[in-house]
């Protein structure tokens, strides 16, 4: 199995069966786990040294049309609590943000209605004038082709749209009313021709998911040659139709973290939210898994809460913006720091 991680180290890709070994055999082997982790590590810090990159978190509305049934901002959550940031609340959090040190905003949300193309350009193009110096992140869902050109031209950088499942079937199955996966990809195909860059990525854990579906997605995410990946336990939350379910699997997750850092050495990879949610020294472990960019809040603190994706979602503390300082010194305990510059991938 070290051949495995030698070889995955080297070339930057494996074949669906050893992927599968590899995976497999980090859930049981706990020397394997951390071969792959420091080789991880390794390549991360060959590529942007000691610095981890910091994204402002922006969450601009909570409302959805669609009905995944592992989200929270699901549209059948009656129990869910509703709001939709104004232009000015945004560029208030972008006030802070920027004062605070963030060189890069990211816009998140559900796939809300009422954000029309022109209200989206005047937010973005208006950031863009205030702060020349930024990058601006959005993920805001599936959209078309002339609404990403137009995003795009207004100023944003960068946009995320997690792919979620690489096989169609376990893709159908999570997300009932969807346009399907091949309209997803076609949304991430889209996206790189207007100019973006792209991040894609998953959850670990999900019901019904297979380590044959995991190894799917790592490749479907190496074949796209994604700029950013996202990957993060799956978090179930109490008004869905998976709330029953198990939160997925730490070790896991981190062995696809690190699989996905040496198969894309220069990917921007974040320690998500959701590993921090999910153990006490998750957002380290990520880190130390080969990931470079974690994202604290900087939503207005009294909406927060109301952007449950998953329950407990951590959004105070070391995982807000208000709280850098005690990140940094956190950060410092695993021999790393904040990096305050915008962070654009490929940076050697």
């Amino acid at each position: 199995m070290r051949d495995l991680v030698e070889q995955l180290a080297s070339n930057n890709r494996l074949d669906n069966a050893s992927l599968g070994r590899l995976l497999a055999g980090c859930v049981a082997d706990d020397a394997l786990l951390q071969l792959l982790r420091d080789y991880a590590v390794r390549t991360a810090r060959e590529q942007f040294g000691l610095g981890i990159y910091i994204r402002g978190l922006i969450e601009v509305s909570s409302f959805c049309r669609c009905d995944c049934l592992y989200c929270g901002l699901r549209r059948s959550n009656g129990s869910a609590e509703r709001y939709r940031l104004t232009k000015d609340d945004i560029l208030a959090c972008c006030a802070e943000g920027y004062r605070l040190g963030f060189r890069t905003f990211v816009l998140q949300g559900g796939e809300d209605g009422t954000h029309t193309d022109s209200w989206l350009v005047d937010v973005v193009s208006t950031i863009r004038k205030t702060y020349p110096d930024v990058a601006i992140t959005l993920s805001l869902g599936e959209r078309s082709e002339e609404s990403y050109r137009r995003l795009y031209e207004a100023g944003a950088n960068r946009y995320l749209l997690r792919h979620e499942a690489a096989d169609r079937e376990l893709y159908n199955s999570l997300h009932p009313s969807s346009r399907g996966l091949e309209h997803r990809l076609e949304c991430v195909a889209a996206l790189k021709r207007c100019g973006y860059q792209v991040g894609m990525g998953m959850m670990i854990g999900v019901k019904g998911q297979t380590i044959d579906h995991i190894v799917q997605d790592l490749q479907l995410v190496s074949r796209m040659d994604c700029q950013m990946v996202g990957i993060g336990p799956f978090m179930p939350h109490s008004s869905t139709p998976l709330g029953g379910e198990p939160a997925g699997d730490l070790r896991l997750t981190l062995a696809a973290v690190a699989i996905t850092r040496l198969m894309l050495p220069s990917a921007l990879i974040p320690s998500t939210t959701a590993l921090a949610t999910l153990s006490p020294r998750g957002r380290l472990e990520g880190i130390l898994s080969g990931a470079n960019v974690v994202m604290p809040n900087l939503s207005p603190s009294d909406i927060r809460a109301k952007y449950a994706i998953y329950e407990n979602k951590a959004s105070w503390g070391k995982e807000a913006a208000e709280g850098l300082q005690a990140l940094d010194e956190e950060l410092q305990t695993i021999g790393y720091h904040i990096d305050y510059s915008r962070g654009d991938y490929n940076i050697k």
